[in-house]
């Protein structure tokens, strides 16, 4: 039928658009993409075309393409907020943040409901040190309902998933697995699930909520909504609720091959007592302790106090009533450096993500020793590729049972090995992701890996839905 309109009427941009609106729906990229410029060939303004190109040359892998078309629709269409919107999720994802956090601002002052630039600010607002103001925009982009659904652009029946998430804290990023392609999205914001909200049709729940540190009402929704459905859940919120910092630090300790850090939670008022130093004494803590925020990760709010003289800065420097106060555990190799390994569980096995080598105790692999050392960079390469030899059977046969002890099927762990060859572990939970390496060639030993624990996932998400081939509704 469009075709036939075209050939009565070959510069119509209504039919034009109209074509590439459908090849895009079926998932037709590259014609898609073709079709989208004829469009902008007769209309250079056309907003839903600078939008739906630019969308399909990021989906390419062309992002510098893609911002050049955000930007035009930005400058032809300023009072648009979907323009603002789409630049700043493309910038954001650039690692631009300061300046995507313009343009989700920017959106919320031309319509201040917009949904969309709420959540670009829940996203936005904790990476620039304020996640109580994010935690308020990802409140308002679910407000009046608890139920968001994502578009599907693929050919054929998509697996329908039911995606658990919070507003108030981190979520596993499951969203890096769930093409559009293959799944149609439903995300449920759990903190507002009551039993009287009927569950779209789905073949398969995954339960996003990782941090029961930060987000017991979430996984007490999570619990709620998933007694309304029969298919498969992937991680379920009993298994999460067991990963807080201090049940892991228990739950762990008695696994042969294993040390964990000693973890209790204290008050401020607790911490400032005159007689801390027999409550440490009494849980068997002694100086050099971390402190850590409960709920933060990625090295936020976590300080290390070398001795009493160093907690009044600790305290004075970290948010919150209650604190997390954990042993040190001493990852420090021969050379003096320490090493953090991560390890990702997938649906029963074991994916080596990364080895993160620094001078300093707190390890992450952004800041770590990494880029501008070829000697780390090989260790790391090493430890991707013979991960068994690098770690040797008793760090194996650890992390095995620390993945059975979980009963989670995505999950991460990070430690280091003391030098008897045992784990020491840091962190073991569901809010741990593969990211994809940027674009600089350094980083080209690092894809494989990452692309297997991409390729693991999905497999495990589309074997659980095939489990369940009915749609399941509420009961």
């Amino acid at each position: 039928m469009v075709e036939d309109s075209l050939l009565v009427y070959p510069d119509s941009v209504d039919f034009l658009l109209l074509r590439a609106l459908l090849l895009d729906k079926l998932g037709r990229d590259r014609e898609a993409t073709d079709a989208y410029w004829r469009v902008l060939k007769r209309d250079p303004a056309h907003r839903i075309a600078l939008i739906n190109l630019g969308n399909q040359l990021y989906i390419a892998g062309r992002k510098t393409d893609a911002l050049k078309l955000y930007m035009i629709a930005v400058i032809r269409h300023p009072g648009d907020p979907m323009c603002h919107v789409n630049l700043g999720n493309l910038l954001l994802k650039m690692g631009k943040t300061a300046k995507a956090r313009v343009h989700f601002e920017y959106a919320l002052k031309l319509d201040p409901k917009y949904r969309h630039a709420h959540m670009g600010l829940s996203l936005v607002l904790p990476l620039l040190g304020d996640p109580e103001q994010g935690t308020a925009h990802r409140a308002a982009s679910f407000e009046g309902r608890c139920i968001l659904s994502l578009p599907f652009r693929g050919e054929q029946r998509p697996i329908t998933v039911l995606l658990l998430i919070s507003v108030t804290g981190l979520c596993v990023r499951f969203g890096d697995y769930l093409s559009d392609r293959f799944f149609r999205v439903h995300m449920v914001a759990t903190q507002f699930y009551n039993p009287g909200i009927p569950l779209p049709p789905h073949d398969l729940a995954v339960n996003a909520l990782g941090d029961v540190d930060s987000d017991p009402v979430a996984l007490a929704g999570a619990r709620s909504l998933l007694r309304h459905t029969s298919v498969a859940v992937i991680n379920p919120p009993e298994a999460v609720l067991g990963t807080g910092r201090c049940e892991i630090a228990r739950r762990l300790a008695g696994i042969p091959g294993v040390m964990t850090a000693k973890t209790i939670s204290l008050t401020r008022t607790e911490l400032s007592s005159d007689n801390l130093g027999a409550l440490l004494a009494s849980q068997g803590l002694a100086y050099p302790l971390l402190l850590r925020t409960p709920g933060c990760h990625g090295g936020e709010h976590f300080l290390r106090a070398e001795s009493s003289n160093d907690l009044p800065a600790v305290l004075d420097a970290l948010p919150g009533e209650t604190l997390l106060v954990l042993q040190y555990l001493d990852a420090r190799g021969s050379d003096g450096r320490s090493r953090k390994y991560r390890v990702m569980m997938v649906d029963g096995q074991l994916y080596p993500l990364h080895l993160a080598i620094s001078d300093d105790w707190k390890i992450h692999f952004f800041s770590a020793d990494m880029a501008d050392n070829a000697q780390n960079r090989a260790e790391d390469e090493a430890f991707l590729n013979h991960m068994e030899a690098v770690l040797g059977a008793t760090a194996m046969a650890a992390l095995g049972q620390i993945q059975a002890t979980l009963g989670l099927d995505y999950a991460g762990i990070d430690f280091g090995l003391n030098q008897r060859g045992k784990v020491l572990v840091f962190e073991a939970n569901a809010t741990m992701a593969a990211i994809v390496p940027g674009p600089d060639s350094r980083w080209d030993y690092r894809r494989p890996a990452v692309e297997r624990i991409h390729r693991a996932v999905a497999e495990m998400l589309r074997g659980r839905a095939k489990a369940n081939p009915l749609p399941a509704g509420r009961l």
